[in-house]
């Protein structure tokens, strides 16, 4: 489909910006008598060649030319034109001054012989006619009354010698009123236009001026060919309480003989529109497919769309549905049915509204702005569509401000739709292709639908649908585009399940969106570091560490931690925060961790996300408590009071589920990994979700096969290191390690997982625990196939695992005598030379042998392995601690925290004394 303005053409003076004023649409009536009017006006033929003869002007003109023509029925004597300002009136009265006035030059138009022949009459009647306009008419010698013009212009001097000398001060009654028009030949034609005006600026004239109007009435009543015309406003906003009593009494006056008539066509409005405005609509052809396109998308989508456009009668078929759909739109090219429906469904009810003229200087602007828009942007609309209306122009805004009546509305227009920074064009910018400017467009069409005199100021998603639908465009993206400019404006309010309004009082989002504006930024940290600490909080299965500022914060445990990094700090991949993770998974501080395997990393996406739905959350919280405490006033709708407190929770149900789905990486120590992080990016969580954050970190490694909560039997031994397969013993403090290595998979607690399983395996014989080994292979102590009791378990270097093969032979053979001590797997190193023991007297009593020495720290661990099996050898093996460290005083208060950490896991927290000087 070609675009409209490449197949219709506007009018010169339309391109060129010079039809914007309403006043250029209408007609002066007093200058078409004086031949003084614009060419359009006074030239009979070129006045209809531009006229639309709607179904309003045949019937109005068709009544007249009959009643002229002396034919009574289906006409009346007075007629009453009522319509709002501008609504056509005057128009009316200028066709049917040229069909009487010169009837012999319009005889050969085409348009007027079918308006004639559609009267039922052969030709115009021949009659005089006298024109009255109210707001031109002044006394001058020779029409010192409006009843002297008008017998003046019906019969001349004879006419006004008809009225008599009297007829100067005197209104003239129904006698001479008759007499004047048999003066005029019997047929008299008498129109008049802004009585009201008249009797305003000639008040000392009125009670005159309306005896003659009472008169007139009865006199034409009393004729079989003469007519009157008499036009009065409908709308009251244009009348002073003067002019409403006489217009009241004026009214009453004629209401006896008169039909009122409404002086415009409102279904074919378009056609006035197109005449006025366009010189030339392209192509039939291209007009024709452009109809037929449309008309197929309304009809396959017409459940989502108006009923007053779409609906099919049962009785018709498709096909007829179709064809009348397809006329409307051709009937209205190149606009939408819908831009130029909602003037008379919605606006025409609106006091200031101008029918016909507003219109038509408002759409010439529209035009001329869309035009060149069109041009300049390569614009490919086929239709000119509510949307398209140029809301951003002041002159134009101005024009829509005036026509509503509700100059309020300019903050509104400008904050939501026109301006830079306004919320449409926020959201429009990524907007391309047919849905470029989507927003925007939604957003026009919402304030021309919402924004008229009908009762239900709502426009509807059906109503929004149609209005901007069009084949590549479907109705769900413009039922998104509403949703999405609702949720962000400060002037549209959602009504109903699927309406919406534009109006000028500001919803309470603006309000919120103040408040935030003025939000501390402390206040956002700290609350949300509340809301993320009790989302980790809510149902966690793992101990967690918040927010740590180094790494002394996080405590050096077997046992699996999450460690959730500040909200300020984001997730970029490579960059300093890897480097401080991996750093602070190594190190604890200046020492190196034992167990950097069980540290889990929850590390939040880059983005200010998070930040935002905080700062809304709080912002709806200082509006509800503003409300309640009175502190917050203004112009607020009821519903926006009543939905204040749901709008705290969701805000608050927002922000939470923007933890889940913020924090969506977990990085967490694989030495296969070149710089000893893995990293699992969760996706995006939702907080309404049935597990909880802890556990969706717990789910994400158990699927990567990280995370085992229980592994059985067979897993330990097909997981059995090369290194141990020999001797068959796996010490347990290198088994409880390998669980945090990776060299097999986590599981939440290996403690508490050795210590509950051990006992299970040794049991059922499908391993055995042996402890203190000996030089010749064999063990201090051996289970196997038997109860034990789980406090033998302790995870240093001389407890051992051992495979059932293992465990099975070492039952069968026989004790070895204990000779010696065992070797261990490399030698000690040196330690610092102490008194030589000397050989005890070989005698039956006991001796206690006391061994006291300082060793150094690197070769603590070989003591169990060296030391502790001989010593076990006696009886009544009593060990003790006596150690010391200096610390600087601002480091004791983590040590103390951490160290007791160690005993607790030693189970030794009442066997040890610590005293700090």
């Amino acid at each position: 489909m070609e675009p409209w303005y490449r197949v219709a053409t506007p009018r010169p003076e339309v391109r060129e910006g010079r039809s914007f004023n309403p006043d250029e649409f209408a007609i002066a009536l007093e200058q078409v008598l004086a031949g003084t009017a614009p060419k359009d006006y006074k030239d009979p033929i070129q006045f209809f060649n531009r006229t639309c003869f709607t179904r309003a002007l045949r019937e109005h003109a068709g009544m007249v030319l009959r009643r002229l023509s002396g034919k009574t029925e289906n006409s009346a004597p007075v007629l009453t034109l009522v319509t709002q300002f501008g609504g056509g009136k005057t128009h009316t009265l200028t066709a049917l001054y040229h069909l009487v006035e010169h009837a012999k030059t319009l005889a050969g138009h085409n348009g007027v012989n079918e308006l004639v022949k559609s009267a039922g009459l052969s030709e115009i009647p021949k009659a005089k006619v006298a024109v009255f306009v109210g707001n031109a008419w002044d006394p001058r010698e020779g029409r010192e009354t409006p009843w002297i013009d008008l017998a003046r212009q019906l019969a001349g001097d004879a006419g006004v010698a008809a009225l008599g000398p009297a007829s100067k001060t005197t209104p003239p009654g129904t006698e001479t009123i008759g007499r004047v028009i048999e003066a005029a030949g019997g047929s008299a034609l008498i129109l008049c236009d802004e009585v009201l005006n008249f009797l305003n600026r000639h008040r000392g004239m009125a009670e005159g001026f309306h005896a003659f109007i009472q008169n007139l009435t009865v006199a034409m009543t009393g004729t079989t060919r003469g007519a009157a015309m008499i036009s009065l406003p409908r709308s009251q906003v244009e009348m002073t309480d003067w002019d409403k009593d006489w217009q009241d009494k004026i009214t009453k006056v004629v209401k006896r003989v008169a039909k009122d008539l409404i002086a415009n066509d409102e279904t074919e409005i378009s056609e006035v529109v197109r005449r006025r405005l366009f010189e030339d609509l392209g192509p039939e052809k291209v007009r024709k497919a452009v109809a037929k396109t449309y008309a197929d998308w309304c009809f396959e989508r017409r459940a989502q769309l108006p009923p007053e456009w779409t609906a099919v009668d049962t009785a018709t078929t498709d096909a007829k549905s179709r064809d009348f759909l397809r006329s409307r739109f051709e009937a209205c090219y190149p606009f939408h049915p819908a831009t130029l429906s909602v003037f008379q469904r919605k606006w025409q009810a609106l006091p200031q509204y101008q029918q016909t003229r507003g219109t038509l200087a408002m759409l010439a602007q529209w035009i001329s702005w869309a035009y060149r828009d069109a041009y300049q942007r390569a614009r490919r609309e086929p239709l000119i569509t509510l949307g398209s209306a140029p809301l951003e122009v002041p002159e134009f805004r101005a024009v829509i401000l005036g026509q509503l009546g509700e100059s309020r509305l300019l903050s509104a227009i400008q904050t939501d739709l026109t301006d830079e920074h306004s919320h449409a064009r926020a959201l429009d910018v990524d907007t391309k292709g047919p849905l470029r400017d989507i927003h925007r467009r939604v957003g026009t069409t919402i304030l021309f639908e919402s924004s008229g005199g009908q009762g239900d100021k709502t426009a509807h998603l059906p109503e929004l649908r149609f209005a901007l639908g069009e084949p590549e465009i479907e109705t769900t993206s413009i039922d998104n585009a509403a949703v999405a400019f609702e949720s962000r404006g400060y002037f549209i309010r959602k009504v109903g399940h699927d309406g919406f309004r534009f109006g000028f009082k500001p919803t309470l989002k603006k309000v919120v969106s103040d408040k935030r504006a003025s939000l501390d930024d402390d206040e956002v940290r700290k609350a949300g570091l509340m809301v993320v600490r009790k989302e980790f909080e809510r149902g966690a299965s793992l101990p967690f560490v918040t927010f740590p500022e180094d790494g002394t914060a996080i405590q050096d445990t077997p046992r699996l931690t999450l460690v959730i990094l500040d909200p300020e700090s984001e997730w970029r991949g490579n960059g300093p925060l890897r480097n401080t993770i991996a750093e602070w998974t190594k190190q604890r501080g200046k020492s190196p961790r034992l167990y950097h395997g069980s540290l889990i990393w929850c590390v939040r996406k880059p983005g200010r996300d998070l930040k935002d739905k905080i700062e809304t959350w709080l912002a709806w919280k200082s509006v509800d408590k503003g409300l309640a405490d009175g502190t917050l006033t203004g112009e607020f709708d009821r519903a926006d009071r009543s939905e204040v407190g749901t709008k705290v929770r969701e805000a608050e149900d927002i922000a939470r589920d923007e933890v889940w789905a913020s924090y969506r990486y977990v990085v967490l120590a694989d030495n296969k990994e070149p710089d000893g992080l893995k990293v699992i990016d969760l996706g995006a969580g939702h907080a309404s979700s049935s597990e909880t954050l802890c556990g969706r970190v717990l789910t994400a490694l158990k699927s990567q096969a990280l995370l085992n909560e229980s592994p059985g039997a067979s897993y330990l031994e097909r997981k059995w290191p090369q290194a141990f397969k020999e001797s068959g013993a796996w010490p347990l403090v290198s088994l409880r390690q390998a669980f945090l290595n990776g060299s097999m998979e986590r599981v939440i607690d290996p403690d508490s997982y050795l210590k509950a399983k051990i006992p299970e395996f040794v049991a059922r014989g499908d391993f055995g625990l042996a402890s203190g080994q000996q030089s010749g292979g064999g063990y201090t102590r051996l289970w196997f196939e038997e109860l034990m009791p789980a406090d033998e378990i302790a995870f240093d270097a001389d407890v051992y695992l051992v495979l059932k093969a293992k465990a099975k032979a070492l039952k069968t053979k026989p004790e070895s005598p204990q000779t010696g001590d065992q070797p261990p797997i490399a030698e000690p190193e040196p330690i610092t030379p102490t008194p030589a023991i000397p050989s005890p007297t070989v005698t039956g009593a006991k001796k206690t042998v006391h061994i006291t020495g300082a060793i150094p720290p690197e070769i603590w661990n070989r003591l169990g392995t060296r030391l502790l099996p001989k010593l076990r050898s006696g009886s009544d093996l009593r060990l003790g601690l006596d150690f010391s460290v200096d610390l600087d005083a601002q480091q004791v208060a983590i040590f103390l925290t951490e160290l007791r950490q160690v005993l607790q896991d030693l189970n030794l927290v009442q066997a040890i004394k610590i005293d700090v000087d």
